[in-house]
């Protein structure tokens, strides 16, 4: 485990106009580089972070999910935002995972200063923008996908944010990922 304060990366796959929602319309461009650049950030988090719709339907799928990236997946602790789950909910689908009790942006600001790997933020928009709000993320890695879905979910809201572009990575189906850090 690391030493260094964690860090908390926002990680989403988005349309052109900025839709997050049910990106069931990314598995078109999906191939080895995409899955390069996740696997890179799987290896660099120690927990993932998510709100209760993701974290129920990633329970849901990936303890008996064959993909590749499911035993390191399902090995990473999770920590939930969520209202209306209690830890007793979470101790029932033996997913390693805890309730961020309280108030979910201190719980998330008290994780970000113990030591150890990344805070990986995936899907869990209302988290993300929270999160956003609060000036607790360290890092968005976003795929920019080639489409225009017209209506959904965004990412980005009204919240005004300056970042700083820390890598461009094109892959050959015609998505992009994208690095982006809070402007110092």
């Amino acid at each position: 485990m690391s030493t260094t304060p964690r860090r908390v990366v926002v990680s989403e796959y988005v349309s052109l106009d900025g839709v997050m929602e049910d990106p069931s319309w990314t598995a078109p461009y999906w191939n080895d580089e995409i899955a390069a650049f996740k696997g890179e950030e799987d290896s660099a988090a120690e927990s993932l972070l998510l709100g209760r719709v993701t974290y129920e339907m990633f329970a849901a799928a990936w303890p008996t999910s064959e993909d590749p990236s499911a035993a390191r997946i399902n090995a990473l602790h999770k920590y939930v935002a969520s209202t209306t789950l209690r830890q007793e909910d979470l101790d029932e689908t033996g997913w390693n995972a805890t309730l961020l009790e309280g108030d979910a942006m201190e719980a998330v600001r008290a994780l970000r200063q113990t030591p150890g790997g990344d805070l990986l933020v995936w899907g869990s928009g209302a988290l993300a923008r929270a999160l956003m709000a609060h000036g607790l993320v360290d890092e968005y890695r976003l795929i920019v996908y080639p489409v225009v879905l017209g209506s959904g979910k965004r990412l980005f809201g009204a919240e005004t944010a300056t970042l700083d572009l820390v890598e461009t990575r094109p892959f050959a189906t015609g998505a992009t990922g994208l690095v982006y850090r809070p402007a110092a």
